[in-house]
This record gives C-alpha cells, sequence and structure tokens, in this order.
C-alpha cells in the first residue's frame, strides 16, 4: 500500500498529532459516542473527553490505537490540589491515560510559583504511577510572556510531559509567538501543545514546524479529509496560513 504523503509528512505523522476533543458542555452522550467512533476511524493520537465520558470513551476505544484522555481542574484550574488529585485518580481508574490539567492561573499570576509547581507534581505523581502522561494548560490569554515563561519552567521541574497553551475556551487560543515561546523554554523531553483555534490542516502543519507534537482539534475529519485529497493530489494547493490561530476548540 502506498503510504499518503503530503509536504513531507505522512497520514500518521499527522494524524496521530490530533487530540480529537470532545468537551463542549452541550455535547450529548450520542455526539461523544459517534466523536470516539470517528477518532478510531481516522486513528488519530486520542480523543480528549470531560472525566464524565471517560469509562464510556474507554469502552468504546477499547482494542483500537487511539488513547483515552481527559482534563483535570478544567477550565479555570481553580481546584484545590488534592481535588485535583482525586479527579485524576478517578478517571486513571475509568481508563484514560492522558490527564490535561489547568494550573493554579490565580497562584502563578501572584508570584507563588512552588505552589505552581506542587500542584502539577501532585498529579503527575499519580498520573505517572499508574504509566499516564500530563499536558500542562496554562492558559495563555490570561497570562504575560514572563508568567508563561514561569509556567513552563514550573511544569518541567513538576515533571510534566507537555506543556498546553489553553483550554479552548478563553478569549484566545494558541498563537506562533506563545508555541515558539513555549518551545523554546522547555528542554527538547517535554513536548508542546497546541489548543484553542486549530481548524485547518494549513493551520496544523504550521504549528507542527514550529515542533509542536500534539494539537487540540475538532474540526478532526475536515483536517484529514483534506491532507487525504492533497495526497493523492485531488485539489489544489492551498492559500498561505495566517500566523494566529485563536479562539475555541
Amino acid at each position: 500500500m502506498t503510504t499518503e504523503t503530503y509536504a513531507g509528512r505522512t497520514y500518521r505523522d499527522v494524524a496521530k498529532t490530533i487530540d480529537h476533543s470532545l468537551l463542549r458542555p452541550e455535547l450529548d452522550d450520542e455526539f461523544v459516542a459517534d466523536g470516539c467512533r470517528l477518532a478510531a476511524r481516522y486513528d488519530v493520537a486520542s480523543v480528549c473527553v470531560k472525566p464524565v465520558d471517560v469509562a464510556r470513551a474507554a469502552a468504546i476505544l477499547a482494542g483500537t490505537d487511539v488513547k483515552v484522555g481527559t482534563v483535570i481542574g478544567f477550565p479555570h484550574g481553580s481546584s484545590v490540589t488534592a481535588t485535583k488529585v482525586f479527579e485524576s485518580q478517578r478517571a486513571l481508574a475509568d481508563g484514560a491515560v492522558e490527564l490535561d490539567m489547568v494550573i493554579d492561573i490565580g497562584a502563578l499570576r501572584s508570584g507563588r510559583d512552588a505552589d505552581v509547581r506542587a500542584d502539577i507534581a501532585a498529579v503527575v505523581e499519580v498520573a505517572h504511577a499508574a504509566g499516564a502522561i500530563v499536558k500542562v494548560i496554562f492558559e495563555n490569554a490570561y497570562l504575560t510572556d514572563d508568567e508563561k515563561v514561569r509556567a513552563c519552567h514550573a511544569s518541567e521541574a513538576a515533571g510534566a510531559d507537555f506543556v498546553k497553551t489553553s483550554t479552548g475556551f478563553a478569549p484566545t487560543g494558541a498563537t506562533h509567538e506563545d508555541l515558539a515561546l513555549m518551545r523554546r523554554t522547555v528542554s527538547p523531553h517535554v513536548q508542546v501543545k497546541a489548543a484553542g483555534g486549530l481548524r485547518t490542516l494549513d493551520a496544523l502543519l504550521a504549528v507542527m514546524d514550529l515542533g509542536v507534537t500534539r494539537c487540540g482539534a475538532t474540526a478532526t475529519s475536515t483536517i484529514l479529509d483534506d491532507f487525504r485529497a492533497r495526497a493523492s493530489g485531488t485539489v489544489p494547493e492551498p492559500a498561505a496560513a495566517g500566523t494566529t490561530a485563536e479562539g475555541g476548540y
């Protein structure tokens, strides 16, 4: 079988960058189940579901190569650490293997970096003990560049696997400037996830070029159908992508 390739990347390269997001509060059971089946059909990296949907997603995706992820302290990061730990433990027990946790934004802005680090480390400890990974959401819309750098340092010191731009529910999402800042601030072993506004193949490829290895997306089928069409030569070359990807998932 011929490997589908476009812009120097294979279909798998691109598909396994996508965390298919199923986080909007109004999503019903049928929508979530359909979203999990879509994720399996397109063979993406993971689904990211609400905690209440983890067990259902794990059952649907059993036997596939698509991981189940969920969110912790979402969307504001303002739960106490013990609550985030309990939420993590329950999600892991229900079948999650990836946790996207929101930092204590107010603590970071108040200069309490040690508290931010301890909050992350507590979640990392339970996740890593279960063989799961942790992606730390900063919510960059509310942070200065200095605060983003400090969040990177706290996340890496706490043992996080990824740093992540946003929840997708703040006024802005992933920007190229923020992604470049995060990528150069953390060590190579810490990965970067972009979230918020990545709705096209061009936008996804552009952030991959910045060193992003995961992207939160709801437009998964649109992105990957476009990739396959371009790989087969059935569509014209696109216009140049913009420099920012903003907004909700």
